[in-house]
């Protein structure tokens, strides 16, 4: 019994001692402010606002990093933010006009889209070296890398198509045909399968990414111009936010069969998702909506900047103090 008792003691000083893990945090672009809100997910509440350049769009937080990367299309320039300090500490030059924004991994390479020149601009994240311009088709916008960082996957929009960029040769390996104005896309690495968002055929197309170049599985029925995508629940429901329905979708993952249609949203674009949660940008309403991701009912809702976006994967853990 004295050993038991023992036990509980060192238990119960762990408990009290060792700190709660942080809540993930959000950090929604706005396009219409010019800056950041940056939400703290278990407070449910904006805790700072991050001065970047102007008409923010895309956005990776990639916590192996420790930082926030930021497209600003009017600025022609990529905003990087430190996570701890919650500050932007460097500016790159970023072509005609970034948009798609994606990070690797192992949190070393930087991807972005640029529309206007139609490049896959790459840097290195340690040094904010730009190591390669890749030639593109015409306005490229969604980027993602795969999970295993040898790939990295463009939306060319007005090409109906993605092209498939080698990321050791950083050149283009091929292109694949998809819908009408592919605009997000979203790796799934579970499944081997990449997600693509066709604004204007108003449905996804969903690739195996694991021959030499992705093959056409499915095309999958979303709501009017879908824009992003994320996985929740565990990645059993995949979820697409629908612009011009100001509605989201939510599908099987599995067998790709639309599950239902949740409503009461304003011209919602970026979404991610985290533990049990989803959380869509609503860019009408300057505000996010946080959902019980297995059900879709809503939870709460925090007030961003103006006009938020969220294009990309805009949630991490914080890095530890």
């Amino acid at each position: 019994m004295k050993v038991l008792s023992s036990l509980l003691t060192l238990v119960l000083v762990l408990v009290l001692v060792l700190p709660a893990a942080a809540a993930p945090l959000a950090w929604v672009t706005n396009q219409g402010s010019h800056d950041v809100s940056v939400i703290d997910l278990g407070r449910q509440a904006v805790v700072a606002t991050v001065k970047v350049g102007r008409s923010p769009a895309g956005v990776v937080a990639s916590a192996r990093a420790g930082k926030v990367f930021v497209s600003n299309p009017d600025s022609k320039t990529i905003s990087v933010i430190d996570m701890a300090r919650r500050e932007v500490v460097d500016t790159l030059p970023a072509g005609a006009g970034p948009v798609g924004i994606d990070a690797a991994p192992d949190g070393r390479r930087l991807y972005v889209a640029d529309w206007f020149a139609q490049k896959l601009l790459a840097y290195d994240v340690a040094t904010g070296r730009l190591l390669a311009e890749v030639p593109l088709g015409r306005a490229p916008a969604g980027v993602a890398v795969h999970a295993d960082g040898h790939t990295v996957y463009v939306a060319e929009r007005d090409d109906d198509r993605i092209a498939v960029v080698d990321a050791a040769t950083l050149q283009v390996r091929g292109h694949v045909a998809v819908g009408t104005h592919p605009f997000a896309l979203l790796h799934d690495a579970a499944r081997n399968r990449l997600y693509v968002l066709n604004v204007q055929s108003d449905d996804l197309t969903v690739l195996d990414t694991a021959p030499p170049l992705p093959v056409p599985l499915a095309t999958v029925k979303t709501g009017k111009a879908p824009y992003g995508a994320a996985l929740a629940d565990g990645g059993a429901l995949l979820y697409v936010t629908n612009q011009h329905a100001d509605s989201v979708s939510v599908i099987d993952a599995n067998t790709l069969q639309p599950l239902r249609t949740l409503a009461g949203f304003g011209y919602p674009e970026g979404i991610a998702a985290y533990a049990d949660r989803v959380v869509v940008v609503n860019w009408m309403d300057d505000r996010i909506s946080v959902l019980d991701a297995r059900s879709g009912q809503p939870l709460a809702t925090v007030d961003t900047g103006r006009n938020p976006r969220g294009f990309g994967a805009f949630i991490a853990e914080p890095p530890p103090p």
